[in-house]
């Protein structure tokens, strides 16, 4: 019960401040959170430290609870992805970490490609031809689908064999999750990007690094295209 009342703090408290609802610099008190949420000091005190790991929060003597600038904040964290995919700073979370992956996918494929076991190989070929079925048939949106997207860039990023991009794994789901939970995931993919990821896939598969990251460099061009134009036509 106390774990359950623990991350519902966390987690409201987490939403608040991602949202800017309290803003950088502003200063909490225990007493206030207590009241605030109805729970015990020690409930509380957990929840603040959670944030405080997270780079939300600093608490100090004679100062109090302190919300830290944006820039400080662990830009990684899954919570705080997910925390802003929900508050007025999506567009600003999709592009930054579309920006991201333009520039480490690509590399990430290269790398595989050189890397990659025969298993994993094996599985991103599938997994492709998985994604391609499934957008052929509509179900872009479906939580299949959704699924084998996030599992084949999950492979992807492990057979890089670069645990700083292996790193991104969880980043890089809790958005894919989160863009689908939102309903900004299509039902009939974007023109190209399944015969793409079977591309890279293909390209792994014969050790091409060149063709490869070719691919995948593609591919993310045209996501970050289609969450731009997403955000130009509201």
């Amino acid at each position: 019960m106390a774990g359950g009342i623990h991350g519902g703090v966390v987690d409201d408290l987490g939403t608040r401040i991602a949202s800017g609802e309290i803003p950088p610099g502003s200063v909490l008190t225990l007493a206030r959170l207590e009241s605030d949420f109805q729970a015990s000091r020690t409930v509380v005190r957990e929840a603040v430290r959670v944030l405080e790991s997270l780079g939300l929060l600093a608490a100090r003597r004679r100062v109090g609870i302190t919300v830290r600038p944006r820039e400080e904040w662990d830009a990684f964290s899954p919570q705080l992805i997910a925390w802003n995919l929900h508050g007025p700073f999506r567009q600003q979370q999709l592009e930054a970490l579309m920006e991201l992956r333009v520039a480490v996918e690509p590399m990430a494929a290269r790398l595989a490609a050189q890397r990659a076991s025969d298993a994993q190989r094996a599985e991103l070929r599938r997994l492709a031809e998985e994604l391609r079925h499934l957008g052929a048939r509509g179900l872009g949106a479906s939580d299949a689908f959704l699924a084998a997207d996030v599992a084949f860039h999950d492979v992807l990023l492990a057979a890089s064999g670069n645990p700083q991009l292996g790193a991104l794994r969880a980043p890089v789901r809790e958005v894919l999750t989160g863009r689908s939970r939102l309903g900004m995931t299509p039902s009939v993919p974007a023109a190209g990007t399944l015969e793409e990821h079977e591309a890279v896939a293909a390209a792994i598969s014969r050790a091409d690094g060149a063709g490869a990251e070719a691919h995948s460099r593609h591919h993310m061009m045209t996501v970050w295209d289609e969450i731009q134009q997403d955000h130009s036509l509201r």
